[in-house]
């Protein structure tokens, strides 16, 4: 560990820790939350790592409380997250909608279990998907990205706050907990070698009229924190470009317009994708966070039977890696998208197959590791083999 608390170097550290550290190494000054399994873990580092690089950590009452503080340290100009699993990212929901009015960049992480309600609390989910997408209420758009390693579920922690600060988005990190907790190297660079994307700050001078929601070119208003001397006025309410109350119609569609296009305008250069032995692939297994691991195994296995099996996998799952996807989908004859829920992503995947190809799903609700042998299983009968 370096003088200035920040941990350099290869360790052997399970996923939890990975992001607490990847938090650390980002900037993340503050995190406030609520301990829920399988995300506990990153509450607990955090809360003996942060005071030691000049950080805050608060425990708050629920999880509704949790966020709420998140915005209020970023709003005053903190790097913050907070952490959480199922039940806690429902109680977010609507204060996630206040982040998205608001334009309050912020790092949510939800290392999923098996649901709904209670559920599984101490074993493997990914059933928050379409929640991530859809679980606040109203139009708008934000990134969501999916590590399927310690290493990734660090580098995707310094990636989310890079994309929160540049876009004025929260970013969703949707881990499950297979990744949370597994144990694995995680190589954690020098500080100099750490991508940092600031937030547009405003360069106005304090007291001088300023519009705090003025967007420029790229349609992120430039940031002025709270204390610094602007007049700053947040509100859940539709507002103007002063941040005011406008309650007209017209108002609202420039609004909520400006708010989604900023990141569909850039959802090129949020997508992430990696895929596996697609070149001569005329079967695509689509596959995201742990269940990515099993799916390149009974894609290595298809093709030791003769079968042209590739992988997709979705790093980020909103936006939907759609270049990546179309480039591989005239080449296939039929596609598999393999889950831990009862079929979400599929539902995404079946609706950009514009054409007759098959789409299967290969789904188990909750509570284990979804295994190479049934994604192998499907696409055999998928490829008619005997």
């Amino acid at each position: 560990m370096s003088e200035t608390g920040i941990l350099t170097g290869s360790h052997f550290m399970n996923g939890d820790h990975a992001c607490a550290e990847g938090a650390i190494a980002a900037g993340c000054r503050l995190f406030g939350g609520y301990p829920i399994t399988p995300s506990t873990e990153v509450a607990e580092r955090l809360a003996r790592r942060l005071p030691q690089v000049g950080g805050v950590f608060i425990q708050m009452e629920d999880e509704m409380a949790s966020i709420a503080a998140v915005l209020g340290a970023s709003a005053a100009g903190s790097r913050a997250m907070t952490a959480t699993s199922g039940p806690g990212f429902s109680l977010m929901m609507e204060n996630l909608g206040l982040a998205i009015m608001m334009e309050l960049p912020c790092l949510i992480v939800n290392i999923q279990r098996g649901s709904p309600s209670t559920g599984l609390p101490t074993l493997p989910g990914q059933s928050d998907i379409m929640q991530a997408r859809w679980g606040s209420h109203g139009d708008y758009r934000l990134a969501a990205y999916s590590p399927w390693s310690p290493q990734e579920i660090f580098d995707l922690t310094i990636h989310g706050f890079n994309v929160a600060d540049r876009y004025r988005i929260p970013v969703l990190l949707m881990a499950d907990e297979v990744v949370g907790h597994m144990v694995e190297r995680v190589v954690i660079p020098e500080a100099a070698e750490i991508p940092f994307w600031d937030r547009k700050r405003a360069n106005g001078k304090a007291g001088e009229t300023f519009h705090p929601f003025e967007p420029g070119e790229d349609l992120v208003p430039p940031f002025a924190h709270a204390g610094e001397g602007y007049r700053v006025h947040f509100t859940g309410l539709t507002h103007d470009t002063r941040g005011y109350p406008d309650m007209s119609a017209e108002m609202h569609q420039q609004l909520v317009r400006r708010l989604v296009d900023k990141v569909e305008r850039n959802s090129a250069k949020l997508e992430m994708s990696d895929d596996y032995e697609v070149e001569d692939a005329n079967i695509l297994v689509l596959s995201y966070g742990s269940t990515a691991r099993s799916a390149r195994r009974a894609v290595r296995e298809a093709r030791e039977l003769g079968i042209k099996a590739g992988a997709l996998r979705l790093i980020s799952i909103w936006p939907f890696p759609e270049q990546a996807f179309n480039a591989l989908a005239d080449q296939m004859d039929a596609f598999i998208v393999a889950e831990v829920n009862l079929g979400q992503m599929i539902t995404e995947v079946e609706r950009r197959v514009r054409t007759s190809k098959p789409v299967s799903g290969v789904h188990h609700a909750g509570g284990a590791m979804l295994p190479p042998g049934p994604i192998l299983e499907e696409i055999k009968r998928v490829a008619g083999h005997a």
